[in-house]
């Protein structure tokens, strides 16, 4: 068996067609579904990019003990177990924050391929002027991000130069070299887009919004998005849909040159996101705050914590819909499993194969969804656990943590300022999907519960006290 997880950053599972979409094009995701499992009700761990793949790359809950930083050099992870088992492991990609500035993502993959260039990457030099596509008080950084990512793109000339095309054609070309090669093998593919900037051809966004002659506001700022025109948050949704499309079809590539290499009958073929965005819901843009005033963390409603999961194995029923609660450390588990890896001891998640193959198991009852927390909740972090028809948002003690941290008091109450009080909130999600009316205080014997299976959980997988402290209360 080999394996090859694709990774597509910041692509909200609600904007493909198999996911119930009617608006955006995905045809060939919907396509790879039907082939596969789709899990309908797969949440992210740690929040957001780096914490993400930290989770898959150790098959544990990180948020709980560390941060948006680099690779810990004692971690035990995916790709040093799979090579002690005999596989053979490729990274490809161009999601930079993994490998740019010593991250070291890339440790003990036999092979590894960087795409150099995305967001503000310190790439190149020229030219030294550039024209923005909007005001820079609406991009996020002001036009710095955004003027180096620009002159990264100048020389780009056609589609096949964007970045997806440029990764997954990198992927093709080595699965062309590697297929019959290796025993087995573990190959990853972390595509950066749809994240921001967005910016995809030009035919791709007239699907959404033809005509549309106003400032482009690629990077927007995060936060309330107030400060956007009506058409400009339209255009908004139009670039990312746009860029959704892109990368439906690039991934697509990818899959039709598995299929034709015959490693269908024994490759696993995983694909999933890390995070959603918002696009004006809960009066959001993001998926989190980011403004000149105040920076923090914003609540992750399901358009962010919900992410894709599809999942083909071969000689198993494709088409299916699965309603379990899943989780990215499962991944991990499960790819160790498909290809004979050694448990290391380590492993917080649950192999995934049981579902796969439909067998009656006792599952997991809620989902953890979390930014680090081991500073305390003291820049708006929230901590989201979702059961099956409930979404407690829950703050922490946020009072306690700002009288440990001082110096935070005063970005706090900006946070506040700009986008509203922080607190704990509950929302039915049979009744209220789109969480438009908190029922905390209606429902607060619930909000208990999920507490209290919170506490138990961060207790089960060793929290230390020092990280716990700050969520143990419910008020």
């Amino acid at each position: 068996m080999n394996v090859i997880l694709i990774v597509s950053d910041t692509l909200r599972y609600d904007h493909l067609g198999c996911y119930g979409n009617e608006w955006i094009s995905t045809p060939n995701l919907d396509a790879f579904a039907e082939k596969a499992m789709v899990f309908d009700r797969a949440y992210a761990a740690s929040f957001p990019t780096v914490p993400h793949r930290h989770d898959v790359f150790t098959g544990r809950y990180t948020f709980t003990y560390a941060e948006w930083a680099p690779l810990p050099p004692n971690e035990v992870i995916l790709s040093q177990m799979l090579r002690q088992a005999g596989c053979v492991t490729q990274l490809i990609a161009d999601t930079p924050h993994i490998l740019s500035n010593g991250f070291n993502y890339e440790r003990d993959f036999d092979g590894w391929l960087w795409i150099r260039g995305q967001e503000g990457e310190r790439l190149m030099t020229s030219p030294k002027k550039v024209e923005l596509p909007c005001s820079p008080s609406k991009l996020r950084y002001g036009e710095a991000v955004v003027s180096r990512y620009l002159r990264n793109v100048s020389l780009r000339r056609f589609e096949s130069d964007y970045f997806v095309a440029q990764t997954m054609t990198a992927a093709i070309r080595w699965l062309e070299l590697n297929y019959d090669q290796h025993e087995k093998f573990f190959l990853h593919v972390d595509t950066f887009d749809p994240h921001e900037p967005w910016d995809p051809p030009r035919w791709y966004v007239d699907m959404y919004d033809p005509g549309y002659d106003g400032e482009e506001v690629v990077y927007p700022v995060y936060g309330p998005c107030d400060y956007l025109t009506k058409e400009e948050l339209k255009h908004c949704k139009a670039l990312y849909a746009g860029e959704v499309s892109m990368v439906d079809r690039w991934i697509d590539m990818l899959l039709q040159k598995i299929e034709n290499l015959g490693l269908l009958e024994d490759t696993a073929i995983i694909f999933t996101s890390d995070h959603g965005f918002y696009h004006g819901e809960h009066r959001l843009i993001g998926k989190s705050i980011i403004a000149t005033m105040a920076q923090g963390s914003s609540p992750l409603y399901e358009e962010v914590a919900r992410i894709p999961l599809i999942v083909y194995l071969p000689d198993l029923e494709g088409g299916r819909h699965c309603q379990s609660l899943v989780q990215p450390p499962d991944l991990t588990v499960t790819i160790f499993e498909l290809l004979g890896a050694k448990n290391p001891g380590t492993l917080q998640g649950v192999s995934l194969l049981p579902l796969l193959r439909s067998e009656d198991v006792v599952w997991r009852d809620f989902a953890v969804t979390s930014p680090s927390i081991i500073h305390g909740p003291v820049s708006g972090q929230r901590i989201t656990v979702t059961a099956d028809e409930w979404a407690l948002i829950y703050a922490g003690d946020f009072e306690e943590a700002l009288k440990d941290n001082p110096g935070r008091q005063q970005n706090f109450e900006r946070l506040e300022n700009l986008a509203g009080k922080v607190r704990n909130e509950l929302y039915n999600l049979s009744k209220d999907p789109r969480q438009q009316r908190d029922i905390f205080e209606e429902e607060r014997d619930v909000a208990k519960e999920l507490h209290s299976k919170l506490l138990g959980f961060l207790k089960k997988i060793g929290t230390r006290e020092e990280y716990s402290r700050y969520w143990s209360k419910l008020e």
